[in-house]
């Protein structure tokens, strides 16, 4: 596999003949990943960095979104932070797969959570979240239609956005090829995890599609094992040095 550039070889979860059982046993595993090799805290790592500048308008209660919310793992992760830390948080997941809408509302039944079957992309929201978010999830898509990812996140975030997503690597494609291999049940897993490395990110290629969507006020963070974390705060007051340091750097 070249991994000079990015692939865009698609991935089998992209198609949609795939039987329920075999999307719901995808799902699980990849919450199984997320779990154990900190995918799930890299997001709450991003969703922490908006909301300590403070809740968008200063509402008793947070609207955070997450597109392509898959089986609704990543949600529930962060309900489960929400909780703990006393923040009041209502919730919207959306994905154009049905059958990943159908796994999200059995494993987040106990949220206050709405889930929407569509194209991220047609949703028009009554009231707009605090915060949207993704997490691998920018990989399904092509350079061009990222910078409209982008630029629709930024339009629609009144606080911010995020995205958790893998970065492009040898170690990082070939270790997740044997540990799926070796450990997954799922063939969804083993085809397409490492073809997801595959289509993932360098720290160069992040900067030039933030550039393209004219969004300027961002910080890119690389992360174990092998991710990228890029929040964008839509900022009413001065940036910080600190962020203008961590900004420059890059």
């Amino acid at each position: 596999m070249d991994l000079s550039r990015r692939s865009y070889h698609k991935e089998l979860l992209d198609r949609n003949d795939i039987p329920f059982a075999d999307i719901r046993r995808n799902m699980q595993e990849l919450n199984f990943i997320n779990t154990y090799l900190g995918g799930h805290q890299i997001t709450v790592s991003g969703l922490k960095k908006i909301i300590r500048h403070g809740k968008p308008a200063g509402l008793p209660e947070i609207l955070i979104c997450e597109i392509g919310c898959g089986g609704g793992d990543n949600l529930k992760a962060i309900a489960g932070w929400c909780k703990k830390n006393n923040i009041h948080a209502s919730f919207i997941g959306i994905d154009i797969n049905g059958d990943c809408i159908e796994v999200a509302n059995d494993m987040c039944r106990d949220l206050k959570a709405r889930f929407i079957h569509s194209d991220y992309k047609k949703v028009n929201f009554e009231k707009k979240p605090g915060i949207i978010f993704s997490s691998l999830f920018c990989h399904h898509f092509s350079n061009e239609e990222l910078v409209d990812m982008l630029q629709w996140m930024r339009t629609n975030a009144t606080a911010g956005f995020f995205i958790n997503d893998l970065h492009r690597h040898i170690v990082a494609y070939h270790s997740i090829k044997w540990l799926s291999r070796i450990f997954s049940k799922s063939y969804l897993v083993k085809n397409d995890a490492p073809l997801s490395v595959a289509r993932g990110f360098a720290k160069q290629e992040w900067m030039a599609l933030l550039h393209a969507a004219e969004i300027r006020q961002f910080s890119i963070y690389w992360k174990w094992a092998f991710r990228w974390l890029i929040v964008a705060i839509h900022e009413p007051e001065p940036v910080s040095l600190d962020f203008q340091s961590q900004h420059s750097s890059h």
